[in-house]
Parts: structure tokens; sequence; C-alpha cells
């Protein structure tokens, strides 16, 4: 199946990261979420932290890919490049900036705060970088298709891991 004829069904429910791209305001904001809202549940469920960790990486992967793989089709779909209602990037980016980070805290009222505090802290750290592409970032999305749409949401999930963990860690 090519993927322009798949960009249409689950292509498309990937492409636009399950369908928050098509959101507005800000689809790229609500596209940052579905990350954060499953680094949360888990974390309030007391999932290990390794585990926690696989399904980021999982979201980011499956995410990741389907930006390469359908990015292309996306791109002629909406008219543009890079078009704002595909946030498969912004998934895959989001779930980089929230790996490795010490979720085995206390499940209490304190614990449950440092969870929110923690993925609010990755969330608007990912979203600052996102925005303001710092280098290489920018330069990167004159890639072709998928690539061009995806490696700068990557750049700026690993500038968002390294701030994130930095003030996770200073501030508990």
């Amino acid at each position: 199946m090519s993927a322009r004829k798949n960009s249409d069904g689950f292509g498309m429910w990937i492409i636009t990261g399950m369908g928050t791209g098509l959101l507005r305001p800000a689809p790229g904001t609500w596209g940052s979420l579905p990350p954060v809202l499953l680094a949360m549940a888990l974390a309030f469920a007391g999932t290990q932290e390794r585990h926690i960790d696989m399904a980021l990486a999982a979201m980011g992967l499956v995410f990741g890919l389907g930006c390469l793989i359908w990015g292309d089709a996306a791109e002629r779909r909406f008219g543009k490049k890079d078009p704002g209602s595909v946030v498969a990037d912004e998934v895959a980016g989001q779930s980089l900036a929230l790996m490795w980070l010490p979720w085995s805290i206390p499940n209490s009222g304190s614990g449950n705060a440092r969870i929110t505090a923690t993925c609010a802290i990755a969330f608007f750290a990912f979203r600052l970088f996102d925005i303001i592409k710092p280098p290489p970032a920018r330069g990167w999305q004159r890639f072709p298709g998928g690539l061009g749409i995806l490696i700068d949401d990557i750049v700026a999930g690993f500038y968002a891991l390294v701030a994130t963990q930095i003030l996770v860690r200073v501030l508990w």
C-alpha cells in the first residue's frame, strides 16, 4: 500500500497526532500533549521508570516513523511545507523530552505535585525550544518531506530533555 493511499486513514491519524493537529488554535501545542498525558498517567499509576521510558520511546518511534513515512503525502494533501496540522513531529519530540526522568517519587500529595511539575517543565521546555528552533534545528528544516518536518522537533526535544533533566534534578 502506498504512503499516499494510507495517508487518508491510519497514516493521517498518525501524522495529525491522533487528530490533535486538527485542533485550533496552536495545533503544535495540542500535538505535544499526548506524550505528556501518557507519562503523567503512568507515573500517577506508580509505573516503573523504565516502563514509562519504554512507553514514551514506543510513542516517539511510532510517530517519528509515521512522520518520515507519510510526511511527503501530508505536505501534498495540506498544500504546504511542514503544515500545522502535521504534529507527529511534536509527539516524537515531546516524547524525547520526557525520557529518563525521576518518576519514582512517593505517590502522595507532594509526589503527585512533583509528577505534575515535572510534566509541566518538560512540556514548556519543549514548546519553547520548538518555537525558537535553536541551531541546528532551523537550518535542518530545509530537508525534504518528512525528514524536514521531523528533524527540528527532534532537536527541540533533545534541548528540552537536557533542560528538563537539569531543572528537575536541581529542584527535587
